[in-house]
């Protein structure tokens, strides 16, 4: 597994483009998010998000998929949200938040047949600009750990993941411990069903 380091504040365009060229040949890369550090790829890749999915060990039909994306005007492509629904994004994005909507049907074919789908944009630059590289969103889930520094110390992580087919790690300093808040937008007033970071204005 090659490991790049890129920080928030002064990110490397080059280490950047490396890591959305593994993901556009269909690569599984590892970085960090205003949460944890996720695993993550090219979400209209249907191949890699099936790889993602065997290295978690979960099933793409019956678990909740998330992309990150690099702004609301990205999420409009792939999410369907009504006016209230934008303002309330609007207000609390970028920021540690899960939105679940109703899912469209611009997503690639795992994604078939299942109603919802979560969406982020989180307040990390890092996610964000590799988004916005990529041109459409990250497929995105939580790395797996076994204690508090074997998530968040990068080095850890990439020792934890040697054995599973990760092509690159993103190296941006410590990452965090506290998962998203999840929003349930799908029918009516939106619902928190998992208490995470932040707090949702």
């Amino acid at each position: 597994m090659k490991v790049l380091k890129i920080l928030e504040g002064n990110i490397n365009e080059r280490h950047l483009e490396k890591a959305v060229e593994v993901m556009r040949g269909g690569g599984i890369i590892i970085y960090p998010t205003d949460t944890f550090y996720a695993l993550g790829c090219d979400a209209l890749n249907n191949h890699a998000i099936e790889r993602i999915c065997k290295i978690k060990g979960v099933s793409p039909d019956k678990t909740r998929l998330s992309i990150i994306c690099d702004s609301i005007s990205m999420a409009a492509d792939y999410a369907r949200f009504d006016n209230d629904q934008f303002k309330l994004m609007k207000r609390n994005c970028p920021g540690p938040f899960t939105f679940i909507f109703p899912t469209l049907s611009s997503l690639p074919r795992v994604f078939k047949g299942r109603k919802t789908v979560g969406v982020r944009i989180p307040d990390n630059k890092i996610a964000r600009e590799l988004a916005a590289h990529l041109g459409n969103p990250l497929l995105s889930t939580t790395i797996s750990y076994e204690d508090e520094d074997s998530a968040v110390n990068p080095e850890l992580i990439a020792e934890a993941y040697e054995w599973a087919a990760v092509d690159l790690l993103i190296d941006g300093g410590d990452g965090g411990i506290v998962p998203s808040t999840v929003v349930d937008c799908t029918d009516g007033e939106p619902e928190i069903v998992r208490d995470g970071k932040g707090e949702l204005e």
